[in-house]
């Protein structure tokens, strides 16, 4: 495979995760919204998982060292089929999006076991 074929196939690889990813954290506000903790949870440790992979590599994507082998070009989207202003932002943009879905999730387990709490507190003993 030439050096073409490669950067190609590496930078299709890392949008199809990407996307995986992104898409984690898009669904969880719904999730947690459809009362769907066991979801929320799952969709939670995906995305925990990856933030341990980048924060292992020093906040960037392995795939991104790897993409690098192939080109010189270093431009934020330069690994990745996103828009430039995407690629550039997207630790902020997710990152604040996948804190909000966090916290959205616990306010509303909080709200579903509380709420539990309250009709096994009306039943007589």
């Amino acid at each position: 495979m030439d050096k073409s074929a490669s950067l190609i196939a590496i930078r299709l690889v890392h949008t199809l995760a990407w996307a995986f990813f992104a898409g984690c954290v898009v669904l969880l506000p719904f999730a947690a919204h459809a009362r769907r903790f066991d979801l929320a949870f799952f969709l939670i440790g995906f995305v925990t998982v990856e933030i341990g992979v980048l924060a292992f590599n020093r906040w960037r994507c392995p795939l991104t060292a790897v993409a690098a082998r192939y080109t010189a070009d270093r431009k934020a989207n330069f690994d990745i089929y996103l828009p430039l202003w995407l690629a550039r932002y997207n630790k902020e943009i997710f990152g604040s999006l996948f804190v909000a879905g966090v916290v959205y999730t616990a306010f509303e387990w909080w709200h579903a076991t509380a709420g539990i709490q309250q009709l096994t507190d009306c039943i007589p003993r």
